[in-house]
């Protein structure tokens, strides 16, 4: 069972042992990224997230950080997205603290050289260039611009090539001082945690200043007509991304909405898989997620097909999300659907690093909506799931299906001139 608790400065942190296991994952989550960004700092966040294991004081370079973490054996990484931030580091219980003092090290005295940031503008750029060129990693950013336009919640994580080469040293220790803050940030541990774990997490972390966080700007979710949105790259293909709008984080019917997306194209026994891949042999890949934010979220579904087939992709999905509208889910088909999302949960929760990311993740994003935090243990999200009716699916799927509500993004090679066409098929028959 997990447990909680606020240190003097206000950092949560949080303690999920796991029985049987022999590794421990320790998670620093912050309250910040993308969306906390305004138009000169855009890109910033996920910036810091390359520059944290650039060196320290005590470890001046990268490869002072990496030589120690690999000769525990660890595994190390970070993240960031439109809402948090996170550093984790995965090691072998026995090697807890010195794993503790390097990630607290990194997070806490990071020197963020202007050498050191001027190369990693290069390594940033390629990323950016790699997502460019990749329509099934770029399609997703896509998909947001055409929901959020030109905001913070439909730029891009990783900014722009102007903004990223514009980037100095003061900007960076301007973020870390308004973002990473004690009253901003969760730590979790999971796996095996010895007793003295929470004191070496105060130890460390005591010094984080509990300064409030630079808030970021709310999203506008209303919509009055459907949005298309056209990415002009010359490719074999075209990879599409039709949805609506749905829930934030939060919300009373966010489960809903994950079962749907199960249902309609998270397997290759869904509705969509089977009617676009294996009826129609429209499409290799095919899928549908939800994506919830503290203030939005959305429902989509995500294909590539020949260019002479998007017309005809785009009809058969519409249809799927219509006959939601329409017809109750059989009891069969819904039994199978949540058992799918209970278990595969239940598979991914089976490593440290996993569960911390589950109950950090729940914990931060409730602090950045300001409201009572109830985190929900694996359990209780069973048991949420269980409880999804075939009525509950049918009223969620009128409210976010619905022709006002419809946003469609494409990468392929238009030039803008098929947006119209493309609009007169975006719409529910």
């Amino acid at each position: 069972m997990f447990k909680t608790q606020k240190l003097s400065n206000g950092i949560e942190l949080i303690t999920a042992p796991i029985k049987g296991t022999e590794t421990v994952t320790i998670l620093v989550l912050f309250g910040t990224g993308s969306k906390f960004e305004d138009k000169k700092t855009s890109g910033l966040s996920h910036f810091i997230e390359h520059m944290i294991f650039k060196g320290t004081l005590k470890r001046p370079n990268a490869l002072a950080i990496a030589g120690e973490l690999d000769k525990m054996g660890g595994e190390y990484n970070a993240f960031t997205s439109k809402e948090t931030t996170g550093y984790w580091v995965k090691v072998q219980a026995s090697q807890f603290a010195p794993a503790l003092e390097v990630l607290s090290d990194i997070i806490l005295n990071s020197k963020f050289a202007s050498q050191e940031i001027d190369l990693e503008k290069g390594v940033i750029i390629e990323e950016l260039n790699m997502q460019l060129d990749n329509p099934l990693i770029y399609l997703d950013h896509l998909f947001e611009k055409c929901l959020y336009g030109d905001t913070p919640a439909g730029w891009e994580v990783l900014g722009s090539k102007e903004n990223i080469v514009k980037f100095t040293r003061d900007d960076f220790i301007n973020y870390i001082k308004s973002q990473y803050t004690a009253v901003n940030a969760v730590i979790c541990l999971a796996g095996r945690i010895n007793n003295q774990a929470p004191s070496l997490i105060k130890k460390y972390f005591a010094k984080m200043p509990a300064r409030l966080p630079k808030e970021k700007e709310k999203v506008d979710d209303r919509q009055t007509r459907a949005q298309v949105k056209l990415f002009n790259k010359p490719t074999d293909q075209a990879h599409l991304s039709v949805g609506g709008r749905g829930y934030y984080f939060g919300h009373p019917d966010e489960i809903i909405l994950k079962v749907m997306a199960v249902l309609l194209g998270g397997t290759m026994s869904s509705r969509l898989f089977i009617e676009l891949r294996e009826r129609q042999g429209l499409a290799y890949y095919v899928r549908t997620q939800s994506e919830l934010y503290t203030d939005s979220g959305y429902l989509a579904t995500s294909v590539g097909v020949r260019l002479d087939k998007v017309a005809a992709a785009i009809k058969i999905i519409l249809t799927e999300y219509k006959k939601l509208t329409d017809e109750l889910v059989l009891a069969k088909e819904l039994n199978k659907v949540k058992n799918c999302l209970i278990g595969r949960t239940a598979l991914q929760l089976e490593t440290s690093d996993d569960l911390a990311n589950w109950y950090a993740q729940q914990a931060i994003l409730f602090k950045e909506q300001g409201v009572e935090t109830h985190i929900l243990s694996p359990k209780e999200y069973y048991k949420k799931v269980k409880q999804v009716a075939s009525v509950d699916i049918r009223r969620v799927a009128r409210e976010i299906f619905a022709n006002n509500k419809l946003n469609l993004a494409i990468i392929g090679p238009y030039e803008g001139k098929e947006k119209k066409m493309i609009e007169a098929i975006l719409k529910f028959q």
